[in-house]
């Protein structure tokens, strides 16, 4: 059954090509639309995951629609959420109703809910034991993936693993700057932002990530704002 099921999407995808010149992995994500219940789907590449406050070296793949692309952003800002629960257990991170999750993520979970996502389901992205990324899945209407779909979700998560590792070819793994990556300007500002305080890079990215989340922001923005000097930060407050 799973064999017939992985040959179905692997001939679809293939057609999928030959109609539309694209990697593998944003077909991937097309095709999961298409597939499961889902409203959006995301990849994203991670080289490591955030410590001390600071946050994982990434890029955004691919991204189905503009609320898969913010959830990527907002897991990012607030450094919480599925892809990097996913990209730390190794297993899929499957959650039927995010509402009921605000214990488990205090700040993604709310803000997701806003964006439009009621349920969301993370697959990492791995070849053994080495991980690069996750494929992150949401919906608008809360409910559990069926049997079938769960099962296409990660044979499809596979599909897109290979699809990142082709894209890889050349590239160091821990070096996402070639991706499409919206938070380029991210590690550019954060060297601002640690001369300016006198701390670590980590310390850093605490403040500007604090600074976004309590104004309503992306990181994002926050970077241009410090990138374009609109916003410098000091020891006294979180920013003028």
């Amino acid at each position: 059954m799973g064999q017939n099921r992985r040959q179905r999407l692997l001939d679809l995808l293939a057609a999928d090509r030959a109609t539309k010149p694209a990697s593998m992995v944003e077909l991937a994500c097309e095709r999961c639309v298409r597939e499961t219940t889902v409203s959006g789907a995301g990849a994203t590449v991670l080289s490591h995951l955030p410590t001390g406050g600071g946050q994982p070296s990434r890029g955004l793949v691919y991204a189905t629609n503009t609320v898969s692309a913010g959830l990527e952003d907002l897991q990012l800002t607030v450094g919480e959420g599925p892809c990097l629960d996913a990209f730390a257990s190794g297993g899929p991170v499957l959650v039927a109703d995010l509402a009921a999750e605000r214990t488990r993520w205090p700040a993604f979970a709310p803000a997701a809910c806003e964006l439009g996502a009621a349920a969301v389901f993370s697959f990492p992205l791995q070849i053994g034991v080495a991980r690069l990324g996750s494929l992150d899945l949401y919906r608008d209407v809360p409910g559990p993936l069926t049997r079938l779909e769960l099962t296409d979700a990660l044979i499809l998560s596979d599909v897109a693993t290979h699809g990142v590792v082709a894209d890889l070819d050349g590239h160091d793994a821990e070096d996402v700057s070639w991706l499409a990556d919206p938070h380029v300007q991210i590690h550019q500002a954060a060297g601002m932002v640690q001369v300016q305080l006198g701390v670590n890079t980590e310390s850093a990215l605490l403040r500007m990530r604090g600074h976004a989340f309590t104004r309503d922001m992306t990181l994002a923005e926050v970077a241009r704002q410090v990138v374009a000097r609109s916003l410098r930060f000091t020891n006294d407050t979180d920013g003028q």
